[in-house]
Formats: C-alpha cells, structure tokens, sequence
C-alpha cells in the first residue's frame, strides 16, 4: 500500500464508539441481559419492515434503499426475552442503572450533559429491530480526551438483534443498553484513530462495567480526504484494524479520484439504453448465464479498463457496482473487463460488444436474473457509473476481512430520527450528575499495583485489563500476595481453560476463598490446579479441597521424605546434597499438592543433610 502524505490529502477522521453496558436489565424491558445459543429458542415469528415518513412527511433516503427489495425477516425468541422485544408491548421506563453508567462515562470525558434525557426512534429496516427502528437518547456533549480530540456526544440506545444468517434474526441481544460515543473530526492519522479509539475503550473498561469479548464493542470511523467525501465504515470490532481500515478508506478514495479524472479526460458518459442480450447465451459455457431467465447489459462509454482497477486490496470500481446492484436481489455481474472468463468465450464478448455498440474505449456491464431484479440492478450500476465521474460518493460501509469495505447504504438524513412517544423524558439534575462518583482509571490501577504491591509493570498491565482484576483485588485485600493472585488468575486459569476445563463455571468467590486458603497455609500452592478443575465440575470449595488436597500434618510429610531416601539410601550417600532436586519431584508426585513445596523443601534438606 502507498505511504501516503496524509496532511496533504486533508484526512479527517472521527469515530463512534458502541459498546455494550453490563446491566442486569435491558435497555426498556426488564429481561435479562444474557446472551442465548440460538439452538435454546422457544419461539419464533417473521415480519416485513416498511419505512415510516418523518414529521416533515419524507422517508429516509438509507430506508428507501432498504426497502427496493422487501423480504420477511425470522425472529427466534427465548424464554429470557419479552413482548417488548417481539415489539408487541410498549417499552418500559428506561434503566436507571443504564442511565447511570452512561452518566458517568459522560463526566468521566468531561461532558456536559443534558437537562432532560428525551428518547428518540432511529428508523432501521434491515432486519436488525422488530419495530423497524432503534431507540436511542442523547445523554451529554461537548467533552474532551487529554490528548486534545473532543467528544461530540453520547447517546444511550437499544442494542440490535444478532444477525445469525441472512433474513433470521435472535432476539437475545436485542435490548441490551448500549453507550454510543462519538468524537469530532480531530483526527488526522490512522495511528490517531487507532490512540483514540484505545483510549476510549481504556476508559469504559476502567467503569468495570461494560461486557467483554468480540462483539461486545464496536468502532463506527468516519473517514474523508479533502476532494473525496465523508464515508462511514461501521463494524470494526478489532482494535488491532481500525488504523488498517483508515489506510485503506484513503487508498480507495486516491483511486476513485483518479478513475474520475482519467474518465472525465476520456469524456466517458453512461448509456441510457438497455440491451436485452438474453439471446446472446443461450449455448453459453457459464452455467450462471445460461440458466438466467433475462439477461441486460450496459454499455459505460470510455470506461474499458478502469471498471476492473482496484481501488484497494481485493476490491475494484466493478465491486462497487456490484454492491449496488446487489441491493436489488441479484447475486453480482458481469462486466468486459473480466471477460473472456467464468465460462464467457471470447466471441461471445465480441458478439456482446457488438450488439450493445460498445467501441475499445468501452466497458460493457452484464446483469442476470428474474427480469424484475435485473431491471433494478442495470439501474443501479447506471447510477453508480454515474457517480464514478462525479469522484467519492457518500456512503454508509461496512468492514471486510483485514480492513477494506463494501457498500452498505447511503448516509441517512434528518428524516431517520422521529420522537418515540412511548418512553418519558428523565431529568438529570446538577446535584445527581455531580454526585456520580468516578472510577480509577485503568491506566492509573496499573501504576498503584506496581507501586503499592511489588508487581512487574507488565504484570500490572496485564491484571488491569483482565476480566479477573475484580476477583485480584478481593484477593489482595484479603491478605494474599500479589503475585500468587496474579499468577493464578491470569496463567493458571488460562492453562487450564487450554486442557479443557470450564473455568468459567468456578464461581469467583471460591477462588478468592482458595487463595486466602493457600496463603495461609491451609492449602498447599501446587493443589491450585486440581482444586480448580474440582471447582469447575461443579464441587464445593472445601469438597474440592478435601477431595484433591487433604490436609496432611508436618510429621506425615516428614514420613513420606524418609521413606522416599530409604528407598534410596545408596543414590543419596553417593551424590549428597545434590539428591535434594531429584528427590523433591519424587516426594511432590507422592504428595500430589497436599503440602506446600517450601515445606516439603526445608525438611528435604534436613533429612537428606542427616544421611550425608
């Protein structure tokens, strides 16, 4: 990829933040916020989705793409699901809990927030909402990140339904409270956007109380170069590719600017004729072609060549074109600078050229299907062709594999929002707002357990980040060390987790008990592992530890090593004190975790140090 000058193109970059709140309740119902495997379902229904106009009595111009093809959509309820989500039940009040954690972050970035939280409907047809919209508050505005860059606002709205394939929707998601952060144009480097969009997600961490895991947090950018146009590519989930989607956004608007100049240099035009060349493959090798009920084609003047030049990593002008004409229903195109291929003989390109009078110059544009989507989808290459001269159009995309983009929709208007009068205002007075308390940022929770408990930086960084730092600190402040909680929380479990066991399933406060246990001496160290595998398959805590660690008294242990160096007397008197290492692999594997290894260690060495 080219090293762009980005000061020089003029990049402006911003991003919306959304993550997931960890409440016990739903945004406007009262289920709970688990998500469900798909296979649990109880229920299920379907539904067609149809714009509804605003207040101004126009219909959003994303909405109206939405609805050139109308298809139902399959909904699968559960039994932790409602009639609110069904959308066959007026909302609940909105979560005070969620209310209040999205306050929070809000003074967290220094945001003023507003007198009276007023919740509104977002039109969304795409399947992805029952009620063919979202609801959505405005919380705060205006705040600020240390490095410079603004927030321009946070909103509170309703998670949308997880997509499990095509037209079928699970309704578990659906609800959960959301937090949408959104930030100014303030960024001017895909390293920029990278920093902000860590730092952001450092700070909802630091709250303790957002969910966790791919999917439960995902960055919307906002990308434009001085003569391209603003582009929103949504669904970036992986921090690790939001600097790549940013690269790659600029590389493909360079390359459209370019296409448009070398066209308007070649003074190309778009046909307005279609051609009917159904005919034209009735004995054709491709099988998508031949079993085609209608076949049209268009004839770009002066395109030839530039329909196929990528525009960024596996994506060229004709993928464009094609997601656009997907949007009818068909499956993809054709077009002449692919072919003689798939199928397509090199007479039967010369055969089409000729019937559509198509020059060298030219590129021509084939589209197959039922002719109703064919009809749409050659219409739809036309506009886009159209727009291809005229440079970036704005759109709504959406991420691919490794960072490049597909068209989704256009960007919505004014007309996508309309009052939800179903949901009352709440107020936020100054005297709650100032009595949110706020919570240790993670950066600076790294700092204090370096300083305050001896950990390694990198340790503490680790920690911090973890989902256990809750269960580290009840540990910690309890008496056990430091570094025996963090070892055990973060490379013990994990471990585990790699053999197969559900270290998921152990409840929290059970391992915190564990390590009080060991740290006192109640447990030996090396019975963490199997005490945790007992734990995970359901035991008790004092079951598991009588089960896999029965506690064994100081003399016991003594007896176990003076068996062990009479069994072994000749190799002990030979190699002295060096018999302790051998003999201590010896002595643990009988012991299997019921003593400490220190102890089993001091009296090694006193008895071995007898003998020799």
């Amino acid at each position: 990829m080219a090293d762009y000058d980005y000061a020089r193109l003029g990049l402006k970059a911003g991003i919306e933040i959304h993550q997931q709140l960890d409440t016990k309740e739903k945004l406007f119902c009262h289920c709970p916020t688990v998500l469900r495997d798909a296979e649990e379902h109880n229920a299920e229904f379907f539904r067609y989705l149809r714009a509804t106009v605003s207040e101004m009595g126009e219909i959003d111009r994303a909405a109206r793409e939405e609805m050139m093809v109308m298809r139902p959509f399959t909904y699968y309820a559960y039994d932790t699901t409602c009639l609110v989500e069904n959308d066959e039940e007026p909302p609940a009040p909105l979560n005070p809990e969620a209310l209040a954690l999205s306050l929070t972050i809000a003074k967290m970035m220094g945001m003023t927030p507003v007198e009276q939280v007023h919740v509104m409907r977002k039109l969304v047809i795409d399947g992805s909402n029952t009620s063919g919209f979202q609801r959505t508050g405005l919380v705060a505005l205006n705040g600020s990140l240390p490095t410079g860059e603004r927030i321009e606002s946070i909103c509170l709205e309703e998670e949308a339904a997880q997509r499990i394939e095509d037209q079928l929707f699970s309704l578990d998601r659906l609800g959960i409270p959301l937090a949408e952060i959104t930030t100014a144009p303030d960024m001017h480097t895909p390293e920029a956007v990278k920093a902000v969009a860590s730092y952001i997600g450092m700070l909802l961490r630091s709250t303790m109380q957002v969910k966790r895991g791919i999917g439960t947090i995902r960055q919307d950018v906002n990308v434009s170069i001085a003569e391209g146009a603003r582009v929103e590519i949504k669904g970036v989930q992986e921090l690790r590719l939001i600097d790549e989607v940013v690269r790659r956004e600029v590389q493909r608007q360079v390359n459209l600017l370019a296409i448009k100049d070398e066209l308007l240099s070649r003074n190309a035009s778009v046909d307005e004729d279609t051609h009917d060349v159904t005919a034209l493959f009735k004995e054709t090798g491709s099988s998508i072609l031949k079993r085609a009920k209608t076949i049209h084609a268009v004839c770009l003047r002066g395109f030839n060549g530039l329909v196929g030049c990528e525009i960024q990593p596996g994506r060229r002008l004709g993928s464009e074109m094609s997601d656009y004409a997907k949007k009818c229903g068909v499956g993809g195109l054709f077009h002449t600078d692919e072919l003689p291929a798939y199928g397509v003989t090199e007479a039967e390109v010369a055969s089409l050229k000729q019937a559509v009078g198509a020059g060298t110059d030219d590129c021509v544009v084939l589209v197959a299907d039922a002719k109703k989507k064919v009809v749409c989808a050659i219409a739809q290459v036309r506009r886009r062709a159209q727009m291809a001269m005229d440079g970036v159009p704005e759109e709504t995309r959406k991420m691919l594999e490794e960072g490049s983009s597909a068209y989704m929709r256009p960007l919505p208007g004014a007309a996508r929002m309309y009052p939800e009068t179903d949901v009352l205002p709440v107020p936020v007075t100054d005297a709650y707002y100032d009595g949110l308390v706020l919570p240790e940022l993670l950066t600076d929770k790294a700092e204090r357990y370096v300083r305050e408990t001896g950990l390694d930086a990198s340790l503490a960084h680790q920690m911090v980040y973890s989902r256990q730092c809750r269960l580290f600190d009840a540990a910690v402040g309890q008496g056990v060390k430091a570094s025996l909680a963090a070892h055990t929380l973060l490379g013990t479990l994990k471990e585990l987790s790699r053999d197969g066991a559900d270290v998921a399933a152990v409840p929290g406060a059970a391992l915190v008990d564990l390590l009080v246990r060991v740290e006192t001496g109640a447990v030996a160290k090396e019975a963490i592992p199997p005490v945790i595998r007992a734990l995970a398959k359901g035991q008790d805590i004092d079951t598991a530890i009588s089960a896999v660690a029965p506690s064994i008294s100081r003399e016991e242990v003594r007896a176990v090593i003076c068996a062990a160096i009479t069994e072994r007397e000749a190799f002990v008197r030979e190699q002295g004190m060096r018999a302790v290492g051998p003999l201590m692999g010896v002595v643990m594997k009988e012991l299997r975790g019921r003593a400490d290894g220190k102890v089993i260690s001091e009296l090694l060495k006193e008895e071995v140090g007898r003998i020799v």
